[in-house]
């Protein structure tokens, strides 16, 4: 190659490779243009492949330019693709930005379910008082669930019609927590004070205020002289913190085979103060079953009922639940409907 020629060659390929890389506006752009003037069949690269047929004082002129032009270029290059990068990341930056005086997204509150709020300021109130939580399984066998508790065999409640039993012999779902009353009592000597919150399971048809399953919380109290007073006493505290001062107690007999006496307990209505409404009907709101604990119960779990007393209770946290909240059917706290829990956020 001509030495003349070549310088031109070089001088081209200088200002073409500088404007191919100036206009490239991506990576890969810029490392075509790359290829195209420093790539192998470069016009520059040919130049420098014939310098060894060139006379010796050529060679050194023109071999001096060749490396210029090659270090110009690698120069271009460079000062290009931090040009490039740094377009990028800026790009990066202004697709992330955060306008820091926008008003956060709060995160959507949630909160208990209305039966856990219940169950829950059931327990503490009676914390509060010295009783202690106890707790036992949901498949219980016959002889905590009924026997030990003064029910016979031939009583209805023991029957495929009103229990769930399980594909093991003398076991089922526990119809009650009181089971967990026996279990407590044959696991100490007295005095006995424990709460018992739990899920509980009867054959029931489910309706407006029937669930199959449900939930309870009992209560046991067992000392030397404990008496109805104290029952009536007990009771009367546990409304007054749960409904408001204001609220009173009625007491009327019934039958349970656990205890005797026996009596159902009603408070006076909060909604109406006890003059009738559409809540209560005649002023009162029945809500749980009580007694003095069956002297044969007592002897079950080893107690000397000659020495020992106590007392018993049991109230179904949904029969709380539905008129503390305005609930009009019970089937609404197991659906999950959205709509529905929604008016309990903040309630806890």
């Amino acid at each position: 190659m001509d030495p003349t020629e070549a310088a031109r060659i070089l001088d081209e390929q200088l200002e073409r490779g500088r404007e191919l890389i100036a206009t490239a506006d991506t990576p890969q752009a810029l490392e075509e243009a790359k290829t195209a003037i420093l790539g192998k069949k470069a016009p520059v690269t040919g130049v420098q492949k014939s310098l060894g047929s060139l006379p010796n004082e050529a060679k050194k002129d023109l071999g001096r330019r060749t490396n210029e032009v090659f270090a110009a270029l690698r120069e271009a290059l460079a000062a290009r693709t931090a040009e490039l990068e740094d377009r990028l990341e800026d790009v990066l930056l202004e697709g992330d930005a955060v306008d820091v005086t926008l008003p956060g997204r709060r995160p959507r509150s949630g909160s208990l379910h209305p039966l856990s709020i219940v169950e829950d300021r059931i327990v503490e109130i009676f914390t509060r008082m010295g009783y202690r939580v106890a707790q036992g399984p949901e498949i219980e066998d016959e002889w905590h669930n009924f026997e030990a508790l003064n029910i016979p065999p031939d009583h209805p409640a023991r029957t495929l019609k009103d229990s769930l039993y399980v594909d093991v012999p003398d076991m089922l779902l526990r119809t009650e927590t009181s089971a967990v009353q026996i279990r407590t009592m044959e696991s100490q000597q007295p005095p006995v004070h424990v709460v018992v919150p739990g899920r509980v399971y009867r054959r029931e048809a489910v309706d407006a205020t029937h669930l199959s399953v449900f939930h309870q919380v009992e209560g046991l109290a067992v000392d030397e002289g404990i008496s109805f007073a104290d029952l009536k006493g007990t009771l009367e505290a546990f409304y007054r913190e749960m409904f408001g001062p204001e609220a009173r107690v009625r007491i009327t007999p019934d039958y349970f085979p656990f205890v005797e006496p026996g009596c159902q307990s009603a408070v006076s209505c909060f909604v109406c103060g006890g003059v009738g409404c559409r809540v209560c009907g005649n002023g009162w709101i029945e809500l749980l079953g009580a007694g003095m604990v069956h002297p044969k119960v007592l002897e079950n779990c080893g107690y000397d009922s000659e020495r020992y007393t106590g007392f018993a209770f049991g109230v179904g946290i949904e029969r709380v639940a539905m008129p503390l909240f305005g609930v009009d059917d019970m089937r609404l706290f197991v659906e999950g409907d959205v709509r529905f829990l929604e008016r309990f956020e903040g309630a806890a």
